[in-house]
């Protein structure tokens, strides 16, 4: 593992700040900066399965930093990030925060990316006592009930069923109604606690469930799986995978020819270019969860810039081209935790967590609000389907027609092709 900082992306705006107000006669927000840095550490998924969102996660993160040390920095420092790569892996996890508190002696820390990676940071943060806002870790502290802990992802005061919700929303509403379902999941800490959710929603909509079984992480063969849900005969099918599984799923149900009534709910990976233009005609008329979508009912001002400084650094980069899955919550993620060193006017941790149980926070995913246990006091969690989609290019994942929200009510921007051969 290694440490890696962006003193060229910081040391770039400083220079262009300072030489901007030396012809304005004036001082720059960055030169008025004094003292070290406060420095900020975690781990990223930087290699392994889900290192294709890790690294665009980084450098949305590296994006706010340099806009942060460009305005000033906080409390008039600059900032720093600390982080090692977790290699996917959620042993590593303790070992790299336990060496950024005690040895990195970093002032504050933020959480990996993924539920799995998550909950192992969690006890660290609890015995340092240090605030820890996560990235997109599904009901993590539903054990814990750290107090300090603050989760970025939209999925609301009940994140287990939050984040299907959608999903069966819009097969109660077919006529007739569906009346069987399968679940299947990775028996990891992601698959179980949507597959979890998944169930709650399936028992409260009185939906008869024929399939529920889980496979281990990282399975590549899904045919057996299809095969033995296709002989339950469903009408809906949940999956809970990972981005590797996900596209193995996808890979084996055309190739079987499966065809339920509806079909995806909790697939990770799917949201990322990378697997859209793989896969490409393959996905039309799965029904699965998104974030943020460029949507005329999501676009903002601040969330277009984030967007854009980030494609512009993309390609160089080589990440996902598109940036629609994680940069806009890894941004909130930071600016979130920035909102409480500007309004407790401290590094501690305990003022920073009092402020933000207190105060809503403004973040280029609009105002969020924190529960007790650190979830948002409301959900957004989207469901969005595949369709009309021709190529394995990247204009047809710039076109949102071809990815119309199909829940919430108020967000949609489509109204769902059911049942799913008829989006084949």
């Amino acid at each position: 593992m290694t440490m890696t900082g962006t003193r060229r992306i910081f040391g770039r705006l400083a220079a262009a700040s300072l030489a901007v107000a030396a012809l304005a006669g004036m001082s720059s927000p960055a030169s008025a900066q004094s003292g070290e840095p406060i420095r900020i550490g975690f781990s990223m998924a930087l290699t392994g399965p889900l290192a294709a969102v890790g690294k665009s996660a980084l450098l949305t993160m590296q994006i706010w930093e340099a806009d942060t040390n460009a305005k000033g920095g906080l409390l008039g420092r600059p900032v720093k990030l600390v982080y090692y790569d977790d290699q996917s892996n959620p042993a590593t996890v303790p070992g790299i925060y336990t060496k950024l508190i005690d040895a990195d002696k970093v002032e504050l820390i933020v959480g990996p990316y993924a539920t799995g990676q998550i909950a192992p940071s969690i006890p660290v943060a609890m015995q340092k006592g240090k605030v820890l806002v996560s990235l997109f870790g599904t009901a993590v502290n539903a054990e814990f009930k750290y107090d300090r802990y603050f989760s970025m992802i939209p999925t609301g005061p009940t994140p287990k069923p939050a984040f299907t919700k959608g999903f069966f929303e819009i097969a109660a509403a077919q006529n007739p109604k569906p009346e069987t379902i399968a679940i299947v999941g990775a028996d990891a800490e992601f698959g179980r606690v949507v597959c979890d959710g998944a169930r709650e929603n399936a028992i409260a909509d009185q939906l008869k469930i024929v399939y529920d079984k889980t496979y281990p992480p990282n399975s590549t063969d899904m045919a057996p799986i299809i095969r033995a849900i296709q002989a339950t005969n469903p009408d809906l099918v949940v999956i809970c995978s990972y981005p590797v599984e996900s596209v193995a799923f996808v890979r084996a149900i055309n190739e079987i020819g499966f065809k339920p009534k509806m079909i995806g709910g909790g697939m990770v990976g799917l949201q990322l270019t990378v697997f859209k233009t793989q896969l490409g005609p393959l996905l039309n008329g799965f029904v699965n969860y998104e974030t943020w979508l460029p949507a005329k009912t999501l676009e903002s001002d601040l969330i277009n810039d984030v967007i854009k400084k980030y494609q512009a650094k993309a390609g160089a980069e080589q990440v996902d081209p598109l940036g629609y899955y994680i940069p806009p919550w890894a941004y909130a993620q930071l600016q979130t935790l920035a909102a409480g060193v500007e309004g407790s006017k401290s590094i501690d941790d305990a003022k920073i967590s009092d402020w933000l149980h207190k105060n809503p926070v403004k973040t280029v995913v609009g105002e969020i609000k924190f529960g007790p246990l650190g979830e948002w006091t409301t959900s957004q969690m989207l469901q969005q389907q595949f369709v009309n989609i021709k190529a394995n290019t990247l204009d047809e994942f710039k076109d949102m027609s071809k990815q119309p929200i199909l829940a919430p009510a108020n967000l949609a921007t489509g109204k769902v092709i059911y049942p799913y051969e008829k989006a084949k």
